[in-house]
């Protein structure tokens, strides 16, 4: 397949940077450092908090709880389903934070893929997220000297995959949306929204299931073929 664009988007969590390890990681530390949790093993309180945290998401996509909200419920609703002191959410959820930053990586390939492809096309991100915790993960990787423009879905007002985003982030190139490639790892938010949108879309997945692999222009699990796509 022949992709020529004149910009590429990356997503930032769990396509350029390991979000999902980092956050496994930071609640294993807030797993041992809280004598709360003793009886209570670091998966159980990992899958009951991504359960509780994705449905908190989903609601702040559609304008259903706010942001401070989300920040509470989510550690709040986590501690109550698994029966502890659901009062102790904030300092819980802080500690969490300080603890998320420690863990920040790139995804294995991803760095070596940006900076190859930046060197023969103009790149941005594009990302859903907090505003300052993104901001934070932009000055740690050097993303804001390495990339011509950064989208935070939040300062637009809206999360991805939201027309507006994405018109936003086309504005900025001052190109057509045909001439926009997005590299991305969520099929709801980056493939469903970059193509109605009409960007051309690599989505970042091991999902194996042919009738979502149709939706993108192409799918790929390693980011060497991104490169050989690309011809880098």
């Amino acid at each position: 397949m022949l992709l020529e664009p004149k910009f590429i988007y990356f997503d930032l969590d769990d396509t350029l940077l390991d979000h999902k390890s980092a956050e496994q990681a930071g609640l294993k530390d807030v797993h041992n450092h809280f004598d709360l949790f003793n009886g209570i093993s670091s998966k159980e309180l990992i899958d009951t908090y991504q359960k509780v945290n994705s449905t908190q998401w989903k609601l702040y996509s559609k304008n259903k709880v706010t942001r401070q909200e989300l920040q509470r419920n989510r550690f709040e609703q986590t501690l109550d389903s698994l029966s502890l002191d659901s009062f102790r959410y904030e300092e819980v959820g802080t500690y969490y934070m300080k603890s998320y930053r420690n863990h920040w990586q790139w995804i294995r390939g991803a760095q070596k893929a940006f900076h190859k492809i930046r060197e023969f096309y103009s790149v941005g991100v594009l990302t859903n997220g907090f505003s300052e915790t993104q901001q934070k993960k932009f000055e740690q990787f050097d993303l804001y000297d390495k990339a011509s423009h950064l989208v935070i879905s939040e300062d637009v007002g809206v999360l991805k995959p939201h027309h507006k985003v994405f018109d936003h982030a086309t504005e900025l190139t001052g190109l057509q949306p045909a001439d926009i490639l997005y590299i991305g790892d969520s099929f709801n938010s980056d493939v469903i929204g970059g193509i109605n949108y009409g960007w051309k879309v690599a989505w970042f997945t091991s999902n194996g299931d042919p009738e979502k692999h149709r939706k993108a222009d192409f799918v790929f699990n390693d980011f060497e073929r991104l490169i050989d796509l690309l011809k880098v």
